[in-house]
């Protein structure tokens, strides 16, 4: 099939250091080549892609502090694309509701992936304004605030299976990966490591809105405790050490995950996670197999004690079964062929 995948713009495919959306776009994107198919990504051109790169800037809007309304570039980027839309026999878009007005008047098979919680009211009112519009959704729970939209599919994120993998190490701390912010509970980790008389490594990055909440919440709490190391971000490079010498991942989160990418990259590693009863949690968790779901401090300190129950190699295994790019892949291409059928009938949703 020719496909075109369409990125956000803020980082690069694949990012450098933090960035999910991006990271999920390029495991798609590479696994569809991989599989034989004629594939152009439209993303920023400091992206990398065995695809073919169709740049829509010369760099991610992050590492341009020029930028000043990037809403102007996505509008200049779904115009484009517009142009060029029968190059294509199906076109899949990353970034949000920008693609709906122009792509709903047109005769190309779509579909837009949203990627980001939905429980705020403008998304509501701007995405039942096209109520044909086909959707996917990264888990079931992410469809709760807004249920009655063409939901054609849930397709669970994947990724390369020799990305990250298990290295030998001796664990000897707990972790926390991915972005520091109120939602994604680090506090809460902090204590929930102190508790259980663990060390904690934290590899974040602290975005510019997240500022203050690291100065007033989470740097007292690291000057409180001595056993936490604050490391910052990471890469894909540096992540199976990392993770590879934790006995799990904390995700204490306080929001509606719609999936939470670091839990997989955990299990790639043979690392459990121990992770609030939020959002995602339970369509990703096997509860007793790859982590511990909880409901508070005070049990995420009791499943640490748990550890011991799980197999590393279990971990692994249900990565591979469960959360692997070829397997996304497939589930979207799925999506594609129902999509370019003639008369197609509206799709029942399935979970991937």
């Amino acid at each position: 099939m020719r496909i075109a995948q369409i990125s956000p713009l803020f980082e690069a495919v694949p990012p450098k250091l933090y960035g999910g959306t991006e990271r999920v776009v390029y495991s798609l994107t590479e696994e569809l080549v991989a599989m034989g198919h004629d594939v152009t990504l439209f993303a920023s051109g400091d992206s990398i892609t065995s695809a073919t790169l169709a740049p829509m800037r010369d760099q991610a809007i992050r590492l341009d502090p020029s930028v000043k309304d990037w809403v102007a570039l996505y509008n200049r980027m779904v115009e484009l694309i517009y142009r060029r839309k029968d190059e294509f026999d199906v076109l899949h878009f990353h970034i949000d509701y920008f693609p709906l007005s122009l792509f709903s008047r047109q005769r190309v098979p779509f579909l837009t992936t949203l990627h980001g919680r939905l429980d705020l009211p403008e998304f509501k009112e701007v995405y039942e304004t096209f109520p044909d519009a086909p959707f996917v959704s990264i888990s079931n729970s992410q469809r709760k605030p807004i249920p009655r939209l063409n939901w054609v599919r849930t397709v669970l994120h994947g990724m390369p299976a020799n990305l990250l993998t298990p290295q030998p190490a001796k664990q000897d701390y707990v972790a926390v990966l991915g972005r520091v912010s109120p939602e994604k509970g680090v506090d809460k980790a902090i204590r929930i490591a102190a508790r259980a008389g663990l060390k904690l490594k934290i590899a974040a990055k602290v975005d510019n809105a997240d500022r203050e909440y690291y100065e007033t919440v989470v740097r007292p709490l690291i000057e409180q405790h001595d056993n936490v190391e604050f490391i910052g971000e990471i890469n894909d490079a540096q992540k199976p050490e990392f993770l590879s010498g934790a006995h799990a991942l904390l995700f204490p989160i306080d929001w509606p995950e719609p999936f939470g990418l670091v839990m997989i990259e955990a299990m790639a590693c043979g690392t459990p996670v121990i992770a609030f009863n939020r959002g995602s949690v339970p369509e990703v968790i096997d509860h007793g197999v790859t982590g511990f779901i909880v409901e508070s401090e005070d049990a995420a300190v009791a499943a640490i004690d748990r550890l011991g129950e799980l197999d590393r190699a279990a971990v692994r295994a249900t990565f591979d079964r469960r959360f692997t790019s070829r397997r996304m892949a497939e589930d979207y291409l799925d999506v594609y062929r129902e999509l370019s059928e003639p008369a197609t009938p509206r799709l029942r949703a399935v979970t991937g």
